[in-house]
């Protein structure tokens, strides 16, 4: 009897083509495979259609059979079918991010489990490996349904959810102070954790004992089990109906389908390069730095290449490794590319490739930590690749409509534990804050962002009810709500976002502990476009020594954080830090970008954002210069009040004032945005007032913009006004502006060393 030892980098998935996997999978295993076939349309719009309900039933059969509220309240969660080489057929509307990686995993399940231990009919697989695909950190835990017909694997059905804790010396499983994934919550990969339709006992009592929930952490696995178990009943029915070849050809052709229509949509768009610098903020507790991500999507025919090459190396616990970089352009891709798609994410997977240096944050070596990676690297890639996408859509008229600025950057992530002593009890819970869930949409060409809609990366995200957190946990809400400003200022301005203010339940005692981690807290991830402003700074505090309210015989509720009194305590990007009696946490997650220069802005829309109290009446002024005198606006006060900002912009520019070469008459080309367009001389003009900027080869344009460095709160009230709280590096409100009417065209707060965008430019070809 012989044993192997395998090394880490056996314990890695990627994409392969189908030839190539089919040569490694055990020729022990059957596989269902199809030829080319026809189905008639009848057939293939009601077995589609089936398909895609199936999905969206495993959803209610786990939240039915779930105890976390991750699950029931937050629908943190997906599910995919796939075809016998794992390919996805449909994948759920849930947590997009959770399914960009289910293929590699059942890729990887073929290749390493084929002959040992087996895969047979009523098996499942059980894995929560990000290296593997499996989930994009420890705490996305999968299994995986083998679905046989005839004896032959037909396809597979994936569940996957969010766990609560899954061990590791945090409660909650994220330990920012990791120096590599053995001080986080362990990965595993594939187990057969059900065997010929039977639980297997001894595989899930190990997978619960890591959990300090071991209770939820048990229901959520049956409950993932019983999706896959119905799903698998119900294509089982289908293709006793229809007969398992017409399905199996509804299926391919769905993938085929959804990958001709986004090649024939890439086609319609401009050829070229086009980039962007991301940051995220402190590598783990203590760390001060910035640390870059950088892409380059380069669009050619109907195919789209992301080059990931130059991103920082891997440090601390900001790290994912390939499968979360590729679910970051998948959860990206599909709602901003493919809105009008059905989502066959195999098809829509054909039409991108990625190249990416090893051992760097976005494409993780083992043993690195990597319990930030959903939420930290992979969604600050996708921010990236929403910003990239955004300027080649902006560059092609017809298409303008689709364009949207980031929304919302990331998640704010506070986990709260302790002992619930409430009526004499001692239980000990972990909780997620999953309030944050309703983050701002970015601005649009035409539209506002939409304030507090959710998750783009989760189109079916909720907020939990607060009464529900209440009900469970320790902890009573001074308010929930919207905050004003927090949207990125604009001609078209961003979705606002929200703020949570929670103290200790007044029968609670002893102190809780908090787990806490956010990135956008100096530079901002939901960046604006076209000159438009970002969104507000992610900010997490607690309040010490609060004029705690008696809940019981209150007159008032604290409205506001100056109403709380005590010493405010600013909690790091990654960190540590507790919640006592006398405490309140205080917790503002982010919104969407702006749009445009907010000097563009219609003064009556920015009248009625006050009246709506979206917009404070002095970021009316200050930001978007219109003056309002008895709630009207006052128009010659805000012809005087822009002109002064334009001004401001001049001097801080090094210009003596403004210049514009009059009314615009250009013979435009093309549009590149909402500011700038190409000229038939080959130079870049400002469509507002008809200066000439410069030639577009290479970005050479950008050296002849007018550029202002200002302080970050220079972005507006909803910027954190200290970045030295958090890193050491200088950073800065950037701004470059058309040298004649001083319109803003690019607005990020950066740190000083962030290059000029000219590379997205260099390969402009039509």
């Amino acid at each position: 009897m012989t044993s192997r030892i395998p090394g880490a980098d056996e314990f890695t998935s990627r994409p392969m083509p189908r030839e190539e996997l089919l040569r490694q999978i055990s020729p022990s295993l059957p596989l269902h495979q199809v030829g080319d076939a026809e189905v008639d349309a009848l057939t293939y719009e009601v077995v589609r259609h089936r398909l895609w309900a199936i999905t969206q039933e495993m959803g209610e059969t786990l939240r039915r059979m779930s105890g976390s509220h991750v699950v029931t309240e937050s629908n943190d969660f997906n599910f995919s079918i796939c075809d016998e080489l794992g390919e996805q057929v449909q994948v759920g509307t849930y947590n997009i991010g959770l399914i960009g990686s289910m293929d590699l995993a059942i890729t990887w399940t073929l290749r390493n489990r084929g002959d040992n231990p087996g895969i047979a009919e009523g098996d499942m697989f059980l894995c929560n490996d990000p290296w593997i695909g499996g989930g994009l950190h420890q705490n996305d835990a999968a299994v995986l349904a083998p679905i046989f017909h005839d004896g032959r694997l037909f396809g597979w059905t994936t569940a996957i959810a969010h766990q609560v804790d899954l061990g590791g010396p945090r409660p909650g499983s994220f330990s920012p102070s990791a120096h590599d994934v053995f001080g986080e919550a362990v990965p595993t990969p594939p187990m057969k954790v059900v065997r010929g339709g039977v639980l297997q006992r001894d595989v899930a009592d190990a997978w619960v004992r890591r959990s300090r929930l071991p209770h939820l952490v048990g229901l959520d696995l049956r409950a993932k089990i019983a999706a896959n178990k119905n799903a698998a009943e119900q294509i089982l029915r289908l293709i006793t109906k229809y007969g398992a070849d017409p399905v199996k050809t509804v299926m391919r052709r769905m993938m085929d389908d959804a990958e001709r229509r986004l090649r024939a949509k890439l086609e319609t768009l401009p050829d070229g390069t086009w980039s962007a610098v991301g940051y995220q903020e402190q590598s783990r507790t203590g760390d001060r730095g910035l640390h870059a991500i950088k892409v380059a999507m380069t669009k050619e025919a109907g195919k789209l290449v992301f080059d990931f090459r130059g991103t920082a190396g891997q440090t601390g616990i900001i790290n994912c490794p390939y499968p979360g970089l590729r679910a970051g352009i998948v959860f990206t891709m599909l709602p901003l590319l493919a809105g009008d798609i059905p989502w066959a994410a195999g098809g829509l997977m054909r039409c991108f490739e990625i190249i990416t240096d090893e051992d760097t944050i976005t494409n993780a070596s083992f043993p690195a930590a990597v319990g930030k990676g959903p939420f930290g690297p992979a969604w600050g890639s996708g921010n990236l690749v929403a910003e990239v996408l955004a300027k080649m859509l902006d560059a092609e008229p017809d298409h303008r409509t689709d364009v949207q600025s980031i929304c919302n950057g990331t998640t704010d992530l506070c986990v709260v534990s302790g002992v619930d002593t409430r009526g004499g009890g001692s239980k000990g819970f972990v909780s997620p804050v999953f309030d944050v869930m309703a983050g701002g949409y970015g601005a649009q060409v035409h539209h506002d962002g939409v304030d507090t809609g959710g998750r783009l990366i989760i189109p079916s995200a909720r907020a939990p009810d607060v009464e529900m957190t209440e009900y469970l946990y320790p902890l009573v809400a001074l308010w929930r709500r919207e905050q004003p400003d927090s949207g990125g200022p604009g001609r078209q301005r961003g979705g606002m976002s929200g703020s949570v203010c929670y103290v200790q339940h007044p029968d609670q005692t002893g102190t809780m502990s908090l787990v806490v981690s956010g990135t956008g807290k100096v530079a901002n991830q939901n960046v604006g476009l076209a000159g438009g402003y970002p969104g507000n700074s992610q900010l997490d505090l607690v309040v010490r020594g609060v004029r705690r309210p008696q809940l019981a015989q209150a007159d008032t509720i604290p409205a506001h954080l100056g109403e709380l009194g005590g010493e405010i305590e600013v909690l790091p990007c990654e960190g540590e830090s507790d919640l006592g009696p006398g405490d309140a946490l205080y917790l503002h997650w982010q919104a969407g970008g702006g749009y445009g220069d907010p000097l563009l802005r219609s003064p009556e829309s920015v009248r009625e954002d006050v009246r709506q109290v979206r917009v404070t009446a002095d970021a009316a002024e200050d930001v978007y210069g219109v003056v309002l005198r008895g709630g009207e606006v006052d128009v010659a006060a805000t012809e005087e009040q822009r002109a002064k900002l334009r001004r401001r912009r001049a001097s801080g520019a090094g210009l003596t004032g403004l210049t514009p070469s009059g009314t615009p008459d250009l013979n435009v080309v093309r549009r590149l945005d909402d500011n700038l367009a190409v000229l038939a001389n080959g130079t870049v003009g400002c469509v507002h007032c008809g200066t000439e900027i410069g030639p577009l080869a290479g970005g050479a344009f950008f050296a002849s913009l007018a550029r202002r460095d200002a302080a970050p709160t220079e972005a507006g009230p909803h910027i954190w006004h200290d970045p030295l709280e958090y890193v050491d590096a200088e950073v800065v409100f950037r701004q470059l502006f058309c040298p004649g009417c001083l319109t803003a065209v690019h607005s990020r707060v950066v740190p000083v060393e962030h290059p000029l965008p000219v590379d997205e430019y260099r390969h402009w070809t039509r």
